[in-house]
């Protein structure tokens, strides 16, 4: 039998950081080496958690396949998943080196109301609560539909996570809600190349084909359905696939310095914590079918970014108690107020930035800090005094800070600026950690306006037959402001949906040939 041919990439995915070295190999020579292989990548994966995977080498790419997914992000790994498991046949193409998009660097978690893990914790939360935070959230503004299948279909994601092997029980909160409904490994560790891996590894164990540095550059359409698609391999000339069905998962646009300076040029010279992919081409390639677009002003700012090279410091460590403070050693915000409100009041300061503040307690129960201390991000210090003077910043106020924070812990109080959530732990467990941080360019909320069945509309509100988008790059679920947590869980709710009604109706529209 002949062997199949595969282009083999590592992956690193480490706490919702993807770093990844690309090269290709030579296609499988012998069971012995291809044994030696997978002993060293075990090994490798142990000391720096690195996952090797493995591509469809474009010679197997057939000339059709049900549904053609573009981009391998975690929506369209998700969807892909969907099509097979109805039984059809789809394919991805993904125009990076590697898989993930931003999910890959995705930390704080996954939002989901009134979950298995929720209840076995005694958490009582509801769909309602989960609805009515998210819609303030967005000032109103979300589209109220999605909104609402979104929050009803939380619990079923996590379950078919939990199906898949990706177990996401360890629960904390996230700015803008009210109760722990944010869903993390079991370890406490960032969840974005959690996810990764476990949809790479599921989409493996399907036989789905994904292909790298395969850039889709048209969406085509043929009597009234889009069932095709123009791609170029890196290398080779231009090409077309055929399909029945087309799911687009190509995310946003936060790495487009075009797009953001067209739409808020306000925030054109802002750091961002997109991967370089996310620029905005599946938009494009939609509008120019005539696909309609909203909300493109509606960009969100990160409160919490590392500077030198736009790493996203996740909500998590604020959600396991750390404080925020200014330059003079003073809290100025509720830490867990939404997104928009933090990033406002950092802005406001006359440094522009400020300094993560937590002890060793969150430093153990946020394990993303992982990361960011291997990356140098984390200065220390065994008591107050000593981290003040590394940061630069008065101790004895930043001390005052830290000392009235624990009463407001111990009190369930925060006198200064009302904050109510993630209180249950104090700062006091030496030793002592700070990161600076400032805001940066982190989630577009505008894209691509498609309706509850993830059917993209046409600018006359009527679906484009065929066409399906999920993920980023649809707008209006957030409204003018995202929570976090929700990014997460809008990939995995609609990326299923995407999938479930691309194989419906490939199926309906099979059966009535």
């Amino acid at each position: 039998m002949k062997k199949k041919s595969f282009l083999h990439v590592p992956l690193v995915f480490c706490t919702g950081i993807f770093l990844a070295s690309y090269r290709a190999l030579e296609k499988n020579k012998g069971s012995k080496n291809n044994e030696a292989n997978e002993d060293s990548a075990k090994e490798t994966e142990v000391k720096s958690n690195a996952l090797k995977q493995e591509y469809t080498h474009f010679s197997e790419l057939k000339d059709s396949y049900d549904v053609i997914i573009v981009g391998a992000s975690g929506a369209g790994m998700t969807a892909a998943i969907e099509v097979k498991d109805a039984g059809l046949n789809p394919v991805i193409l993904e125009k990076m080196p590697i898989v993930g998009g931003n999910t890959a660097k995705s930390s704080s978690g996954m939002n989901a109301s009134t979950t298995k893990f929720q209840k076995a914790e005694g958490i009582e939360d509801s769909n309602e609560a989960f609805y009515e935070e998210t819609l303030a959230g967005g000032y109103g503004t979300n589209d109220k539909e999605l909104l609402r299948y979104f929050v009803d279909h939380s619990a079923a994601a996590i379950d078919w996570l939990d199906e898949n092997g990706m177990t996401v029980d360890n629960l904390t909160i996230t700015g803008g809600m009210n109760q722990k409904r944010t869903h993390r490994p079991s370890d406490g560790s960032a969840i974005g190349g959690y996810l990764v891996k476990g949809l790479v590894k599921a989409v493996h164990k399907r036989n789905i084909p994904i292909l790298v540095d395969t850039s889709v550059t048209a969406l085509n359409e043929n009597e009234g359905k889009v069932n095709e698609v123009t791609f170029k391999i890196k290398g080779l000339e231009p090409k077309t696939l055929t399909g029945k069905a087309v799911v687009v998962a190509t995310g946003g646009f936060g790495a487009s310095k075009e797009l953001i300076g067209k739409f808020r040029p306000d925030l054109k010279d802002y750091v961002t914590t997109n991967q370089k992919g996310s620029i905005g081409d599946g938009i494009k390639m939609i509008e120019n079918l005539g696909g309609q677009t909203i909300g493109m002003d509606q960009i969100q700012i990160h409160p919490t970014v590392q500077q030198d090279k736009g790493i996203l410091i996740g909500e998590v460590v604020r959600g396991e108690g750390a404080i925020l403070v200014n330059q003079t050693g003073n809290r100025f915000v509720n830490e867990l107020t939404t997104r928009d409100k933090v990033s406002e009041a950092i802005t406001d300061l006359p440094e522009k930035s400020a300094y993560l503040i937590f002890d060793q307690g969150v430093r153990d129960r946020a394990k993303a800090i992982d990361f960011y201390e291997k990356m140098e991000y984390v200065s220390s210090g065994k008591d107050i005094k000593e981290l003040a003077e590394k940061i630069n910043i008065p101790g004895n106020q930043l001390h005052r800070s830290v000392v009235t924070w624990n009463q407001s812990v111990a009190n369930k109080m925060d006198e200064e600026f009302n904050r109510t959530t993630a209180m249950e732990n104090d700062l006091a467990k030496p030793n002592y950690y700070a990161i600076k941080i400032a805001p940066g360019v982190h989630y577009t909320m505008g894209g691509i306006k498609v309706n509850m069945q993830t059917e993209v509309l046409n600018t006359e509100n009527q679906p484009i037959k065929g066409l399906y988008a999920a993920g980023e790059l649809a707008g209006g679920l957030h409204g003018n402001n995202r929570i976090g947590g929700n990014s997460v869980a809008e990939i995995i709710v609609f990326g299923r949906q995407a999938g479930q009604q691309a194989a419906d109706y490939v199926k309906r529209h099979s059966l009535s040939k």
